[in-house]
């Protein structure tokens, strides 16, 4: 819109002439727009009767995209364009100068302009543009200039690119990066330079968000490659791209093939590649090639760096979680964590796995302390790929911790740099958790929310998270119809033992009330392995929840007895709350009511807080059929909070600027002041320092529908 003005004719013009990627936001838009005939000659008109010296002063003007009047002005006169031809571009109407800066009267005039030179005029004008900025306070501006004057390779552009791709890197800047580095390829004559440069380029793409040109650069960096440790790290990029964003079968066969090309080579890195794959079988990959991910590699000797025994763990544990031993899985996953290592080498190849493997042994903490580091670093590093991996994942300790409100801001952010960055198949899993969180919570936006995810499952790849998507949005399912029929027949579909573990109690009570003992006693059990397994105390108390709810009289209360003392050494309060409130339930049916009452009052807090309004409903009836009066919460008094003025106010409260939480949430300054502001307006309060006092735990602000 900017670059056309808002321009009606441009803009129907310039849909058909962008490919599809540009339009999509998937590919990088040409530097100048490319113009269709209509709107090229109204302008190219009135161009070309200006005098030659005017003309040579628009077109510097043109292929300068700053505006700065100095820096204009040197570069025409090197090329014989002085004052008086800027006076008569001035009088053209096609150019304005103000307070030492220049502005074309319309934008698409640069385009209609820089198009029609010749590409000996444009070389021209950039030199001229590039001698003018010698020694200026833009050094980055220059070489784009130098790059642009190239006729053909050139060396010494090619390593100050490299230059400028470093520093935009270094700020958080991946897309320049990737751009610099693509140009410095172009003009690298030495092929295995080129492929050195094209992989960076992929890279910082990847990080960026542009997963299709990523995708295209990573292909022609591994066909260059000679060196064998360069074509394993563009074969794991490759994969990796596949697995998240295409196939998960192939990902997994890609990255395999890329460990076993080097293992004879390279064993560090045939190591950590086999530690996807072994990750990837852990999800479900299973690309038929026969090939061991724990034969390609060797274990490190004791004296070896913490990074390559952490990778070995990781990589045996992950390869024992894949083949449904995870009492031996745990102990070597735990063994990654206990590894001491330096945060500098705890990068975007160990920080997710570590976090997956929490997820695996159902260590919500870890979880949560792995993926927060790990967003933290994407958030400075400008990886917006790895903020959106990072916001999801962490979206699952947080339903599981009951930290609803940090869940959905988490969804709401991904899902909005999964659109931001054309990304349309990451968007399935914050549209999964958002429909999730709905269903806990009652929402009338469940049904919008599920319904978009189910949209983009069906027309879009999913990688790695097809499975943990479907089996989401079928949790969800359950918990919103309200019937235990119903919500068995979802949940008996659940194909992830992950999910399986996280429904636990949902599972046990459907699969009760239906009548389905045996498939109940039998999820039951399963339940029971994972939690000898792993020791955790929840999925210790889902079992006893599960058993209680089986039995009858005082079997079944010894087992709600012992869910709750094994409740009382985990943090999942929502469970715990569901166990209080099925305990109650039981004490007032067996004519118990004052013993129910605790027990129920609990539950009711628990889910009042949460805002799990179909509990809290539950929890309201059994306190007044035990004879105790009991109100629902008034959902006026809460604070109505979205979720990103949520975020916004954490951050604030954390002492950032506006500038410095747009640059978190890769937001403008501009946004972060309007979500401030009604996060003033809904507090009632005015000063940042009054922000700082408040409690935002995100559990008493009532969500608002995203």
């Amino acid at each position: 819109m900017r670059s056309t003005g808002g321009n009606p004719l441009a803009l129907v013009e310039l849909g058909g002439a962008l490919t599809p990627g540009q339009l999509a936001g998937t590919s990088r838009l040409p530097g100048h727009l490319p113009l269709t005939a209509g709107v090229e000659r109204a302008f190219l008109d009135r161009y070309r009767r200006l005098p030659e010296p005017a003309q040579i002063w628009l077109l510097v003007a043109a292929a300068d995209d700053v505006g700065h009047l100095p820096t204009v002005r040197q570069a025409a006169r090197s090329l014989g364009a002085g004052d008086e031809a800027l006076d008569a571009v001035e009088q053209s109407g096609l150019l304005s100068v103000e307070d030492g800066q220049l502005s074309l009267r319309h934008p698409l005039v640069r385009s209609a302009v820089y198009r029609s030179a010749t590409g000996y005029r444009r070389r021209r004008v950039h030199r001229a543009l590039a001698d003018a900025l010698v020694g200026g306070h833009d050094p980055d501006r220059r070489v784009w200039h130098l790059a642009a004057a190239a006729e053909g390779p050139d060396r010494s552009v090619a390593a100050e690119l490299d230059q400028v791709a470093q520093r935009a890197r270094k700020r958080g800047g991946q897309e320049a990066a990737s751009a610099a580095w693509e140009r410095a390829a172009e003009l690298t004559p030495d092929a295995g330079e080129r492929a050195v440069l094209l992989y960076q380029a992929a890279e910082s793409s990847w990080l960026a968000g542009q997963a299709g040109r990523a995708r295209t650069l990573s292909g022609s960096a591994h066909a260059l490659a000679a060196d064998a440790g360069l074509r394993a790290d563009a074969a794991l990029l490759r994969a990796r791209i596949e697995w998240n964003t295409g196939s998960l079968q192939q990902g997994h066969l890609m990255v395999l093939q890329g460990a076993r090309e080097v293992a004879a080579s390279d064993p560090v890195r045939a190591r950590e590649m086999a530690m996807f794959a072994a990750a990837l079988a852990a999800t479900g990959a299973d690309s038929g090639s026969g090939i061991s991910p724990v034969a390609l590699a060797a274990e490190p000797g004791s004296t070896a760096p913490a990074r390559q025994r952490c990778f070995w763990h990781l990589l045996v544990g992950f390869h024992h979680v894949a083949s449904g031993e995870m009492d031996q899985g745990a102990t070597v996953l735990r063994a990654a964590f206990a590894e001491e290592i330096p945060l500098e080498h705890a990068d975007q190849d160990l920080l997710p796995n570590l976090g997956i493997a929490a997820l695996y042994l159902g260590e919500d903490q870890a979880a949560l302390h792995y993926h927060n580091l790990l967003l933290s670093r994407a958030r400075t590093s400008g990886a917006l790929v790895m903020a959106l991996y990072a916001l999801t994942r962490r979206c699952i300790p947080d339903v599981a911790l009951g930290n609803w409100a940090t869940a959905r801001a988490g969804a709401s952010e991904a899902l909005q740099l999964a659109k931001g960055t054309g990304q349309t198949g990451l968007a399935a899993f914050p549209l999964a958790m958002l429909a999730l969180l709905d269903a806990l919570q009652g929402n009338d936006a469940y049904l919008r929310h599920a319904t978009a995810a189910e949209h983009v499952a069906r027309n879009h790849l999913l990688g790695t998270l097809a499975g943990f998507v479907n089996d989401v949005l079928l949790w969800g399912k359950a918990i919103h119809s309200g019937q235990p029929e119903a919500a068995y027949h979802h949940l008996a579909q659940l194909r992830l033992p992950s999910v399986r573990y996280m429904a636990a109690v949902d599972r046990a009570e459907a699969a009760a009330r239906t009548g389905q003992r045996e498939e109940a006693a039998a999820w039951i059990r399963e339940l029971e392995q994972y939690a000898a397994a792993t020791g955790n105390a929840w999925s210790a108390a889902a079992v006893a929840h599960g058993r209680a709810v089986l039995a009858d009289g005082a079997e079944a209360e010894t087992f709600f007895v012992a869910a709750l003392e094994s409740h009382a050494a985990s943090p999942r309060l929502f469970d715990r709350a569901r166990t209080q409130l099925a305990y109650g339930e039981f004490l007032r049916r067996s004519r118990r009511r004052v013993d129910a009452r605790t027990h129920l009052q609990s539950a009711l807090e628990t889910f009042a807080d949460l805002g799990a309004r179909r509990w809290e409903d539950r929890a309201v009836q059994e306190l007044r059929a035990s004879g105790k009066t009991a109100r629902r919460r008034d959902p006026s008094t809460a604070v109505a909070l979205t979720a990103q003025e949520l975020q916004v106010a954490k951050l604030v409260q954390q002492g950032m600027t506006n500038r410095e939480a747009a640059a978190q949430l890769f937001l403008s300054p501009r946004t972060i002041d309007f979500h401030l502001r009604n996060v003033f307006a809904k507090l009632g309060i005015s000063t940042r320092a009054e922000l700082m006092r408040l409690p935002l735990d995100g559990n008493n602000l009532a969500p608002a529908a995203t």
